[in-house]
């Protein structure tokens, strides 16, 4: 085995180092940044949400924006490989530039865009600006974050030619323009499913860390090394994060990490053609989701509530489980599905 052979992966082990290091060096500043600035998230009050506001008012005023970190460091990096690939014609340099067209533009792209659209959204409510005790309205950003996955699913359709969903151990099936809403359908519920989890101290970092992991190893082993990079890049700065927003956290990751990193999982699933097995990897976001559809659903229809507070990583708070026992266990939970949904991808591949 030579160097060449060997090189995928030395390029995904030190981007990954890279990125955890360069997250942790400039992460203080970020910290002082948002202190110095009081832009501090605002828990909502008592009227509109009794029980939340019980278990998290002691944590008012703790800065959010944390998600700049993951992002901004994925970009930084991005960029750097990418210039320094065009200003040297180092062979080694030019192997870590993982932007690429076919793999990594189209993930890149809509990382930044929704985390700039979150970033907005982070910002109205810190100020108190919008409904709720601030924020873009539910219906506005559903039509953003269903503006951007239709750009992804135009490019994917019309510039990449891709019109098959792969189901596992039966194989691929033409769906010819119904690939365009399914597309649509998988970004925007994987960006609000990962929004949901991000309510507790580490609790969507750990299960996006998994989550990105196991799709580091699926890009790896279907042959898209710059796909796997940029998921390790994600993964490294997702462990820096996790240092500073384990309980009791610094920073929240906010909507400017959470829905960026939920459209870019569901972008990068249907890459790799795994749209089908993401439900897997992402179980947690599923039944997070659902705990939240079934809440509102019964309190309509039945005019009662199912779950003591919704999402369900807030109900078990309330029934008395300490936060960080919510925290480990969804971890445990997430990395365990996320080892399922590679050894799938593996058996299916082979």
């Amino acid at each position: 085995m030579n160097v060449t052979d060997t090189f995928p992966v030395i390029k995904l082990f030190l981007l990954t180092v890279l990125s955890f290091s360069v997250t942790i060096l400039w992460t203080p500043a970020l910290t002082h940044f948002l202190y110095k600035h009081k832009l501090g998230k605002k828990i909502r009050d008592d009227a509109s949400a009794p029980i939340f506001s019980k278990l998290h008012q002691k944590k008012s005023g703790t800065p959010t924006f944390g998600g700049v970190l993951i992002w901004g460091t994925t970009l930084f990096l991005g960029l750097v490989f990418f210039y320094l690939d065009s200003l040297f014609n180092g062979e080694f340099i030019s192997g870590l530039n993982f932007l690429s067209r076919s793999e990594t533009l189209l993930p890149l792209g809509a990382l930044v865009a929704t985390a700039l659209v979150g970033l907005v959204d982070d910002y109205l409510n810190v100020k108190g600006i919008g409904p709720y005790g601030g924020g873009l309205k539910i219906r506005y950003r559903l039509l953003i974050y269903t503006v951007i996955a239709s750009v992804g699913a135009w490019w994917f359709f019309s510039k990449l030619d891709w019109d098959l969903i792969h189901v596992p151990f039966i194989g691929n099936f033409e769906i010819g323009w119904w690939y365009i809403p399914i597309f649509i359908f998988v970004i925007v519920s994987t960006s609000f499913s990962v929004n949901e989890i991000d309510g507790l101290d580490g609790l969507a970092g750990g299960t996006l860390l998994a989550a990105f992991g196991a799709y580091a190893a699926i890009a790896f082993a279907l042959g898209r090394y710059d796909l796997a990079a940029f998921c390790g890049v994600i993964v490294g700065a997702l462990f820096a994060f996790l240092w500073f927003n384990i309980p009791p956290a610094r920073f929240f990751m906010g909507d400017t990490g959470a829905m960026a990193l939920g459209t870019t999982l569901g972008i990068v699933a249907m890459l790799t053609n795994t749209a089908l097995v993401l439900p897997i990897i992402g179980l947690l976001f599923v039944i997070e989701s659902l705990s939240v559809i079934i809440q509102l659903s019964a309190r309509r229809l039945l005019k009662r509530k199912i779950f003591q507070s919704a999402p369900i990583h807030h109900h078990l708070e309330a029934i008395g489980w300490p936060e960080t026992k919510v925290v480990m266990r969804f971890w445990i939970i997430a990395a365990v599905m996320a080892v399922i949904g590679v050894v799938i991808v593996v058996i299916d591949k082979t």
